[in-house]
């Protein structure tokens, strides 16, 4: 064996480093973190928009409601305890048509049950003097609302994993893992590892982890590519901080959005598209295996055939940029089609039952010497510390056991 620890974590992503941190500074346990690519946050955690998101959208019952505002709020202290620069913006979520006045007051009500303390409904000359160039009846601002560069807590979540005597291992593909006696025997691309148990933090591969791990996860990881634009610099003063939309309440997606980032460019997406590669950034990139373990997946055909239009709305809207822009235009009438070029691309690991139902909660399976990190949805990033925590006191329960 190459090496041997309490708890191998696979996967060294947002969640998996917030595991890691947990359990090592702790000092119980002893544990190495497997990453198959040569960087942390190589994925999903290196590849979204950086916002800290405040607890808006979520039901008040679910697991996501409960731990993002412990996360957030354990967020913002790391940030300032290791001087990552950041931003506390705010956010505006806009009501366009009368329709959408309904979903705004759900939001608001939520916000409240959620904990959420700065909160102002605005109308009018308000509305338009925190974003000066938005359109609607009605907004909904949410102070708690952030950026910040993922990557760069990634790598600062990191070096306090190491700091605190854990492993990272960079280039370790897990293959499968076996029982050992009271042990498993992880295969990985890098040698052998011996664990005693494991977390599977893998992201959009958590699926297959699991069952190379002799797991059934009961979920398909169902990807979907989101691809952004960016305003060309003379027109980023359209846009002061965060201007969403009301979102559509049947779908984990928070539709084409605009968002100053933490270096002061502003996006505008993501559209939400089925990926043909999971981790193929780029419209040609295609994976026959991830196609086929898509379209092979029953759950899949019978989300398609409950979201099908909902799907032709999103890949028009990518294939034709005048769509994206007019759908920008509801937020912000001063968009033109020129004042947008392309910009960066992520890929969501959306995970997917059997029923075709699109999981909008974090989703764990634990299993005999393993625990499953199978769906870990928005705020995945914003609430990593806290799932991190999470995530070790159920392994330091099964340990214990």
């Amino acid at each position: 064996m190459n090496a041997s620890c309490d708890v191998a974590i696979v996967g060294a992503g947002l969640i998996g480093l917030g595991t890691a941190l947990a359990l090592s500074e702790s000092g119980r346990h002893s544990v190495l973190v497997l990453e198959a690519e040569d960087r942390l946050a190589a994925h999903q955690s290196g590849r979204n928009s950086g916002v800290i998101h405040a607890g808006l959208y979520y039901r008040p019952e679910s697991l996501k409601a409960r731990i993002c505002r412990e996360g957030r709020d354990a967020l913002y202290r790391f940030l300032g305890e290791e001087g990552i620069p950041h931003r506390r913006c705010g956010k505006l979520v806009v009501a366009t048509s009368r329709g959408e006045l309904e979903g705004l007051a759900l939001l608001e009500a939520r916000a409240r049950a959620n904990g959420l303390r700065e909160l102002r409904r605005l109308e009018g000359a308000a509305l338009r003097s925190v974003e000066p160039e938005v359109a609607g009846l009605a907004g909904l601002w949410v102070g708690e609302t952030g950026v910040v560069d993922f990557a760069t807590v990634a790598a600062a979540v990191g070096r306090r994993v190491e700091r605190a005597g854990a492993e990272i291992r960079t280039g370790a593909r897990v293959l499968r893992a076996r029982p050992d006696g009271n042990a498993l025997v992880v295969a990985t691309t890098a040698g052998d590892i011996r664990a005693r148990f494991l977390v599977n933090c893998a992201g959009l591969q958590a699926d297959r982890v699991a069952r190379a791990c002799g797991t059934e996860p009961g979920v398909a990881i169902i990807p979907f590519r989101g691809d952004y634009y960016d305003l060309v610099s003379p027109r980023r003063e359209l846009v002061r901080n965060l201007i969403y939309p009301v979102p559509d309440a049947s779908l984990p997606f928070l539709g084409v959005h605009l968002t100053r980032t933490i270096d002061g460019r502003v996006e505008a997406g993501p559209n939400a598209v089925l990926a043909l590669a999971r981790e193929g950034y780029g419209r040609g990139r295609v994976s026959l295996r991830d196609v086929g373990a898509t379209v092979g997946f029953p759950g899949f055909w019978r989300m398609a055939a409950r979201h099908w239009r909902a799907g032709l709305v999103e890949e028009a809207r990518s294939a034709i940029k005048g769509l994206t822009v007019r759908a920008l235009r509801r937020l912000v009438p001063a968009l033109r089609g020129d004042d947008l070029e392309p910009g960066g691309c992520g890929i969501r690991a959306q995970a997917v039952d059997s029923a075709g139902r699109l999981l909008d909660d974090f989703h764990i399976v634990t299993a005999e010497r393993s625990l499953h990190v199978l769906n870990a949805p928005s705020p995945g990033a914003t609430a990593s510390l806290a799932i991190g925590r999470h995530v070790a006191g159920r392994v330091a329960e099964a340990l214990a056991g």
